[in-house]
């Protein structure tokens, strides 16, 4: 995720803090100098070439891009074989493991009924399966990070990915005990660490 300033000559993001997490209150973006000079060139006669130059930069910039967010994609094997992979970044390497070392060992035999993506918010979503538990599935920006289900005991697992702040708050457990409000299920709620 850090690699994205190298690559984007438009704006810099966290420019003088490219440490913050992506998503600390204080994260921001800058203009880059690249996309500040062709700015300040407009009306003069080298905006043309300048112009040009950024533009071709850009589209090279994107596919360099592209190419390492590709490289760098976490793999995750799902409990029923299927083999997928995540955007890089540490909050989906917390959500990986996630699926293979906490759910094999904390909920052995669960189901898989959501798993969100920094990038694609729907990697998994059992909606049906979720549904007939009768979960309220409208406000889905406000998913936790996975979902499992232990069929046998009847408990459905609320798992945060917490890679920057601290362990899910009791607002935060409150608005999930209204979107996850089935009867006589069990709600297990769990803020996972990468340490």
């Amino acid at each position: 995720e850090r690699d994205y300033n190298i690559f984007n000559p438009i704006n810099q993001y966290n420019p003088d803090n490219p440490n913050l997490p992506v998503n600390s209150p204080n994260a921001h973006y800058a203009l880059s100098n690249e996309a500040l000079a062709v700015i300040k060139s407009y009306g003069t006669a080298n905006f043309a070439k300048q112009s040009k130059a950024f533009r071709t930069g850009l589209i090279k910039r994107q596919a360099q891009f592209q190419s390492a967010r590709h490289f760098n994609r976490i793999p995750l094997k799902l409990p029923n074989g299927v083999e997928i992979t995540l955007s890089p970044g540490a909050h989906n390497q917390v959500e990986a493991a996630i699926v293979t070392d906490f759910g094999p060992r904390f909920a052995k035999g669960a189901s898989l009924l959501y798993l969100g993506d920094t990038e694609n918010k729907d990697v998994i979503f059992e909606k049906k399966t979720l549904a007939d538990l009768g979960c309220k599935l409208d406000d889905h920006g406000k998913f936790p990070d996975v979902i499992l289900y232990l069929k046998n005991k009847n408990w459905l697992y609320l798992i945060e990915a917490v890679t920057s702040h601290g362990p899910v708050s009791q607002k935060r457990i409150t608005e999930l005990k209204q979107m996850f409000t089935p009867k006589k299920l069990g709600l297990i709620f769990v803020s996972a660490f990468p340490d």
